[in-house]
């Protein structure tokens, strides 16, 4: 299972109108510890990024899953409520889990969401979508 880290990376952006600004932007990347996100999302943003750069923070993530699709720009965060029984009490339990999805509108992170989870055995229902501020996701390179 990925392990995924949101890293804010603050440095100089050229704006569309030509003039600096400073940003401080979060991306997402899949590493192991704390070192290896900085050191990934630091080799992601080289191309980028020209002059002074910093990594402003870093914290783990309790998304289980992503979704990617192409064709979206943006990534919304859905927490999905997964519906058990509780066999010896009767009570139903419910087990939230957030998964990233990737969107270019609120209609598209729905449908690629529930596209994502054909298949499913269990019972769920959505608590919520929301965009996120993320700029870009960074999955771990596997070959």
């Amino acid at each position: 299972m990925a392990l995924w880290f949101e890293c804010k990376v603050r440095y100089d952006k050229m704006q569309e109108n030509g003039m600096v600004k400073k940003v401080n932007e979060p991306y997402l990347v899949d590493a192991l510890t704390f070192t290896e996100a900085e050191a990934r999302i630091v080799e992601e943003m080289k191309p980028f990024i020209s002059g002074e750069y910093s990594i402003s923070s870093e914290k783990k993530t309790k998304i289980s899953e992503i979704f990617f699709n192409e064709g979206g720009d943006r990534y919304y965060l859905v927490k999905v409520n997964f519906i058990t029984l509780d066999e010896k009490s009767g009570a139903e339990k419910k087990t939230a889990t957030l998964i990233l999805v990737q969107a270019s509108d609120f209609e598209d992170a729905l449908k690629n969401f529930l596209e994502g989870m054909k298949g499913t055995m269990g019972d769920f229902e959505i608590a919520s979508i929301v965009e996120t501020p993320l700029m870009d996701v960074f999955p771990a390179n596997l070959g």
